[in-house]
């Protein structure tokens, strides 16, 4: 170890600070302070609760099944992301914070992808006399 990393990790990671609000009860109040009538959280001290944002699944749901879309017009290999597409159309219907429209056009047209890359499927497979 260098003495310059010896500087840096000499240093503590937070500073003290400083307290301008007395959280417990003074001299003089009876009872537990919690429930005083006069008391008031103070704004300085109360930080604000920011929303947690969860991920959101549905814009993803929905470009994969446009992307699925796309590929089951031409081959029939586009039928694992339509899958997908429609599984996590699903879990993003089952989450109360998710956009429903976004949604269900991504359930809708990853089945329409299912169907289409099936359709390629079949039709392969009786082209090239593996069923029939």
């Amino acid at each position: 170890m260098s003495p310059r990393d010896s500087q840096r990790y000499s240093k503590l990671p937070t500073g003290p600070m400083p307290v301008t609000v007395q959280s417990g009860p003074t001299e003089g109040d009876e009872g537990d302070s919690l429930t005083h009538e006069g008391w008031t959280p103070d704004d300085a001290v109360t930080a604000p609760r920011r929303a947690r944002k969860e991920p959101t699944l549905a814009p993803w749901a929905l470009l994969a099944a446009i992307v699925a879309l796309v590929t089951s017009f031409f081959v029939g290999w586009g039928i694992p992301v339509a899958i997908i597409a429609v599984i996590a159309a699903i879990m993003a219907l089952r989450t109360p914070s998710e956009n429903r429209a976004m949604a269900v056009w991504a359930l809708v047209l990853g089945g329409v992808a299912t169907l289409y890359s099936a359709g390629w499927l079949v039709w392969a497979a009786y082209r090239f006399g593996w069923l029939g």
